[in-house]
């Protein structure tokens, strides 16, 4: 039965890995599709079919499948664990209450994949916009938080040396970095723009006043 464990575990953490990996890469592609409208119109059609097709694939290949080997892994080492009677360790060992956090953060994670396919990539999908490009990138984020979480009450929980405090603390003020940077990215983005624009509109007043002094 320790080898039930150990495989479980292997494919757990290649599940979990995997995991995040789609969703990392689903969501930065749910930003660029969200901001078709900032390229030229002449290639939003072929963009759009684009990242629908990139979309489908990355969840149907990766995300889901990375998902339901991560559940495996876990209830296979849990199932393992009650057969052999040593369950109740896994739940009263190391610091208190790490094992119910740690599965309520993976049911919020399977919370957030659904949601985002149910309210952001297939609106989108249809031609509408729920949110912006920025708030995208916000949201792409939202899986680091579970990532950090879950990876330090796994590891220091498990032998008691998790603080509680020190690791809220940690992801708050990670947080507030997360937010300052994607302001500043965004404000950024709006300057390139701006001046790309006025680039281009000198550029017309250029011509028009070469063409003008042509005629003379």
């Amino acid at each position: 039965m320790e080898y039930v464990i150990l495989v479980g575990k292997a494919l757990h953490v290649v599940g979990f890995i995997s995991w995040f990996a789609g969703l990392f890469f689903w969501g930065r592609i749910l930003v660029y599709h969200a901001e078709i409208e900032e390229r030229p119109e002449s290639e939003w059609d072929i963009l759009e079919r684009e990242y629908i097709g990139m979309e489908n694939r990355v969840y149907r290949g990766i995300v889901n499948p990375a998902m339901i080997l991560t559940w495996i892994g876990g209830l296979s080492m849990l199932g393992s664990a009650a057969y052999t009677g040593t369950l109740s360790r896994w739940f009263v060992a190391g610091t208190a209450g790490w094992m119910h956090v740690k599965l309520l953060l993976v049911f919020l994670l399977v919370g957030y994949q659904h949601y985002t396919k149910a309210r952001i990539m297939k609106p989108m999908q249809e031609g509408q916009r729920p949110r912006s490009g920025w708030q995208l990138r916000l949201w792409n984020e939202v899986p680091t938080f579970f990532l950090i979480s879950i990876a330090f009450i796994a590891v220091m929980g498990k032998v008691g040396a998790l603080n509680w405090a020190y690791l809220i603390t940690g992801i708050a003020l990670f947080g507030f970095m997360i937010y300052r940077g994607a302001k500043a990215y965004a404000k950024k983005r709006a300057k390139d723009a701006l001046t790309q624009e006025q680039k281009e509109s000198q550029e017309k007043q250029r011509k028009v006043l070469s063409k003008v002094d042509g005629k003379y």
